[in-house]
């Protein structure tokens, strides 16, 4: 992974969605994040655009009774 989070942009993360968290509890949350990116970029790096499935299953409340 190129850029790993730094904590001034997981505070800007949790401000866009109108979280105001202090700096230590921003320092616990820091590490996990890191690992779930890292993760993701595994993840994006074993699936191709071949590998993807042809149609895509979107959930809807439109046929339900």
């Amino acid at each position: 992974m190129a850029n790993e989070i730094a904590i001034e942009e997981l505070r800007a993360f949790a401000q866009r969605i109108g979280l105001t968290l202090p700096d230590d509890e921003l320092q616990r949350l820091l590490p996990g994040v890191i690992r779930a990116q890292k993760q993701a970029a595994e993840l994006r790096a074993l699936l191709s655009n071949s590998d993807e499935p042809a149609g895509i299953f979107i959930a809807s409340k439109k046929n339900q009774r």
